[in-house]
């Protein structure tokens, strides 16, 4: 079999893919254009993409039997066209569910604890011109009591919450889809959940009913100092607004996702005069070396199921 790997670049070159030889012929593109798309596909039985588009006119000009999406979404593929050519179209799910819920943590508590502000402070050489043993110039506060709200309580949701709890946080949760009932958690309503809230994070997919979810009149009913993360998809938070608020509000925002990846230099949230409201990270969260790994296993798998 042909192998043909679209956008290798995005698995990191620290993991081996040295297993797929075991199936064929393999060609690795560490990026592809849409231009060149059809023309490395053109022979290929299996194709292996993370955010290349395959559309119908690739699929009706090519041999291809099998798509491999080595991420959870599907949306850079036409799925109905491929079932109608009885192509294969595999993704692979719960591999980041660890990963996310590390990185969520990771921007929170560098929130709560303003631990960036001490850190320089000690590499600053400040420290040893204090004249008491301490430094508490700015105020930090704990998880615990907290009011922690989550927007879409699916696998990476659930685990969020249940850490969440483990600091002592009171966990509520908004069901983007409205068919959520889960009984571990207490489901509120959107605007109950975003003006009460110290902590809300998302964790929903991007489509018709979350799409600009939050906008200014969502941030503004929003407590002061609450703190705000975007782990799901860009577009669930209209980033215009965003920046807005960032500058008239004491409001703080960690977002690992844009509308637009890899970020617009022109971004508004390039922009913002209080940069130390936002944390801005480059879609890392799915990424952990056990992430990936999980992730290669799977597309592995699928591989396996299709040819057997």
């Amino acid at each position: 079999m042909n192998i043909v790997f679209l956008d290798s670049a995005t698995l990191g070159t620290d993991i081996s893919l040295e297993e797929f030889n075991d199936f064929g012929d393999v060609t690795k593109y560490e990026f592809t254009q849409a231009k060149d798309t059809l023309k490395r596909v053109k022979n290929a039985d299996i194709v292996i993409t993370n955010k290349v588009v395959i559309s119908s006119d690739i699929m009706d000009k090519s041999s291809i039997k099998l798509i491999c999406v080595a991420a959870t979404g599907t949306n850079n593929v036409d799925l109905e066209h491929a079932k109608s050519k009885n192509i294969d179209v595999k993704n692979v799910a719960g591999y980041s569910t660890g990963s996310v819920t590390q990185l969520t943590f990771s921007i929170v508590l560098k929130f709560m604890q303003k631990l960036e502000y001490y850190e320089n402070y000690t590499k600053e050489g400040n420290w040893e011109k204090s004249e008491i043993f301490t430094h508490l110039d700015r105020p930090f506060h704990e998880l615990e009591n907290k009011k922690w709200g989550i927007i879409g309580l699916g696998t990476i949701g659930k685990s969020v919450a249940k850490i969440a709890e483990s600091f002592g946080c009171k966990v509520c949760y908004y069901s983007t889809s409205g068919d959520n009932f889960d009984t571990d958690y207490i489901q509120v309503g959107f605007d109950e959940l975003l003006s009460t809230s110290d902590v809300i994070s998302i964790h929903c997919p991007l489509n018709e009913k979350t799409e600009n979810l939050i906008s200014l009149e969502e941030m503004e009913i929003m407590k002061d100092k609450t703190i705000l993360l975007n782990l799901g998809r860009g577009g669930i938070i209209n980033e215009s607004d965003l920046a807005i608020i960032l500058d008239n509000k004491e409001l703080y925002c960690g977002l690992d996702v844009v509308k637009k990846e890899p970020i617009e230099a022109d971004s508004p949230l390039r922009k913002i005069k209080n940069t130390e409201r936002l944390i801005l990270t480059p879609h890392i969260g799915w990424a952990s070396v056990e992430a990936r790994k999980r992730l290669i296993k799977g597309v592995i798998s699928n591989i396996k199921e299709h040819v057997l």
